[in-house]
């Protein structure tokens, strides 16, 4: 085994690790109220509304996450390369627990998985209009216009979720890992955001794992397209 592919069998193992280790926490923190402080149930009138950061970053991040699980699947069956089958497939296993968990949230607080009439992002804009400080992470001003079904940044177009299905062996595996890397990028800014602006303790721990995962990823992958003779896309 060559020291590349441990690393990335290390990365990809901790991103599983961390979303185990988070779904444990959420899962103590809503049995008290997220925090141990708390003796007893947070009343429902401390749910975040809504329109809130909790919620929005729960929502968008569901529907960002659905789309890595959606490529991890398909690489897998374009490629026989055992590093990318491995990779993307704990990839599809971290994503798809933490969905799990943003979704199971929202059914706590009690709030619908689609906000009718809010556009993916807004709550990143709201919490720039706040006052605090959003400089640097994309999206965050509200100025990015979805096309082709990519919704949020990162996201792949349709365009692209199909070049990929008609690819196969080394240029799936290249096409794969560069939209992935954009992917990964995305959700960064977005989990950054909700480090910031969420209050929900327990989402605000998962979402620094996020960052902290996702960002482990990257480098892996950026040296898994080395070896492939490519780089990630400007």
């Amino acid at each position: 085994m060559t020291d590349r592919t441990r690393r990335i069998r290390w990365a990809a193992g901790s991103a599983v690790a961390l979303a185990l280790l988070f779904a444990g926490a959420a899962t103590v923190a809503a049995a008290r109220g997220d925090g141990a402080e708390h003796h007893a149930a947070v009343p429902a009138a401390q749910n975040p509304a809504s329109g809130s950061a909790d919620a929005g970053f729960a929502r968008d991040m569901a529907v960002h996450h659905q789309q890595a699980v959606e490529m991890s699947f398909i690489v897998r069956d374009r490629t026989q390369d055992e590093d990318v089958r491995r990779f993307a497939y704990d990839i599809a296993n971290t994503q798809a627990n933490q969905r799990g968990m943003l979704l199971g949230w929202l059914d706590l607080w009690e709030l619908p998985k689609a906000a009718a009439g809010q556009e993916p992002m807004a709550w990143m804009a709201a919490g720039r209009h706040a006052g605090h400080d959003m400089a640097g992470m994309p999206g965050m001003g509200g100025g990015y216009e979805a096309h082709d079904g990519s919704l949020m940044p990162g996201m792949a177009t349709r365009t692209e979720l199909e070049q990929l299905r008609g690819a196969s062996g080394k240029q799936a595996e290249i096409l794969y890992l560069q939209l992935m890397t954009d992917h990964h990028k995305g959700g960064i800014d977005m989990a950054r955001g909700c480090a910031d602006l969420c209050t929900v303790k327990v989402e605000k721990r998962l979402a620094r794992g996020m960052v902290e995962g996702q960002q482990s990823e990257l480098e892996a992958m950026a040296g898994m397209l080395a070896e492939r003779g490519a780089t990630p896309r400007p």
